[in-house]
């Protein structure tokens, strides 16, 4: 999983350096300038309640299935204690149960928690919206003070220093009001 993530980094980096190769004869012409949009969202009181609402949600959620592996394990304890005592076919038919709800349990977390699940799905509707709003405006930032490119200064390009004079966060920020 490490070696994939670096992959991925090395990747990216490689994609920025040869953007910037691709651009070097012509690198007088192009203006480009970098932007925090983590900071940038973090002063954003929509996304700091979506954000509140999301992680209430995840929260509630990994409650209820923990609750419901508590009471797996319960159900496994009595099945320990009474084990000796059950025959055959009862102790196939507790065992089965105990399967069959933890098999519930994981298909809850991955219809929760999985790839396309409800939390997915509930951060799209309450965070992309905002996103897109911020997108509209570093776009409508950059056709306006004729920057070619804006990157995100926050993000996995891995810019290692940018000069302050080309953050224009704060202009997104003021932009935001």
């Amino acid at each position: 999983m490490k070696a994939i993530s670096q992959v991925v980094t090395f990747s990216r980096y490689l994609m920025l350096v040869l953007l910037f190769a691709s651009f070097q004869n012509t690198a007088i012409a192009q203006k480009f300038a970098v932007v925090d949009i983590n900071k940038v969202l973090e002063n954003m009181p929509e996304y700091e309640t979506a954000q509140t609402e999301i992680d209430r949600l995840a929260d509630a959620w990994r409650q209820e299935i923990a609750q419901e592996y508590d009471q797996i394990k319960g159900l496994y304890n009595k099945y320990q204690a009474e084990q000796v005592l059950l025959s055959d076919d009862a102790r196939k038919q507790r065992e089965d149960e105990i399967m069959d709800k933890e098999k519930q349990v994981r298909d809850l977390q991955r219809v929760r928690f999985g790839p396309e699940g409800e939390l997915f799905k509930k951060r799209q509707e309450l965070v992309k919206p905002i996103q897109d709003r911020l997108y509209e405006i570093v776009e409508t930032y950059a056709s306006e003070r004729g920057y070619d490119f804006i990157f995100d200064k926050g993000g996995d390009l891995g810019i290692i220093f940018a000069n302050p004079l080309y953050d224009k966060t704060d202009d997104i920020l003021n932009r935001l009001k």
